[in-house]
């Protein structure tokens, strides 16, 4: 049940339509209950500022320290999107040292595998991420033994270099995987959530005045925030994602070679 609500963070648009509805509604409903002892609330409207300045403090620096991480973890990607293309670059020059016909089959590989990896960036469908995933690993299969085949056969210097590329291939691919996995942390959600509520409610109590205006302004840019923190966090859903330009512009050098 946790997992499939924080999958939710998967869609910026629901970030953004049900935090603001949450958020003024809780503004709502600070403001009509003190509303009802407006004795007390006069008394106590000082108080209430002075705690609203204090937690409206905190909750820009949970939303910099999130959005912080989200931004670090979408740098991530790309730079190992940027790593994984150099690796495989590199390994299609060295299969040249290995003999005509190996040296054919690690290419033909390597471009097949590439065409996998370019779809995996721009795929958002579930089943069809499964079957690239699995083509994926049937042709770091082939690829692994087209390389050592030859190099237990004839165990040379050149032959461990082509064997040390195409193993920087195949871990590129696992720190990919690893970096896209790596998502901010629930109890950072929890965090920011529970910062939101009270802030909102805070608004309402400190309100001397109840417009819908005025409490529809701090729901709509904390939805802001945190829809553009879920979107960047996000590796596949949203608009904005790691754009494969180093991928792309490696398979359009294969084809014009």
């Amino acid at each position: 049940m946790a997992n499939a609500f924080f999958d939710l963070f998967d869609y910026p648009g629901i970030v953004f339509i049900v935090p603001l509805l949450a958020f003024w509604g809780l503004a709502w409903t600070g403001a009509m209950f003190w509303g009802r002892h407006r004795e007390v609330q006069d008394a106590l409207h000082d108080d209430f500022t002075f705690v609203l300045g204090a937690a409206l403090t905190l909750l820009g620096l949970i939303i910099g320290f999130t959005f912080s991480m989200a931004v670090s973890r979408y740098d991530q990607r790309k730079n190992y999107e940027e790593q994984e293309a150099n690796a495989i670059g590199t390994e299609y020059l060295r299969a040249s040292l290995l003999p005509a016909g190996e040296a054919v089959t690690v290419r033909g590989l390597l471009e097949k595998y590439l065409a996998q990896r370019l779809l995996n960036y721009n795929s958002r469908n579930e089943v069809e991420l499964k079957e690239i995933n699995a083509q994926t690993a049937r042709l770091q299969n082939e690829m692994w033994s087209a390389v050592i085949t030859p190099a237990e056969a004839q165990p040379t210097p050149i032959a461990g270099l082509v064997v040390s590329g195409m193993n920087d291939v195949l871990n590129s691919q696992g720190y990919t995987q690893a970096a896209w996995r790596n998502r901010i942390p629930t109890a950072a959600w929890l965090l920011l959530l529970a910062i939101c509520v009270f802030c909102n409610l805070l608004i309402g109590l400190a309100a001397r005045r109840r417009t819908a205006v005025f409490f529809l302004i701090l729901p709509v840019a904390l939805a802001i925030c945190l829809s553009l923190i879920a979107d960047i966090d996000s590796p596949r859903r949203g608009l904005i994602h790691v754009r494969p330009q180093n991928l792309e512009s490696l398979a359009e050098s294969f084809r014009s070679q």
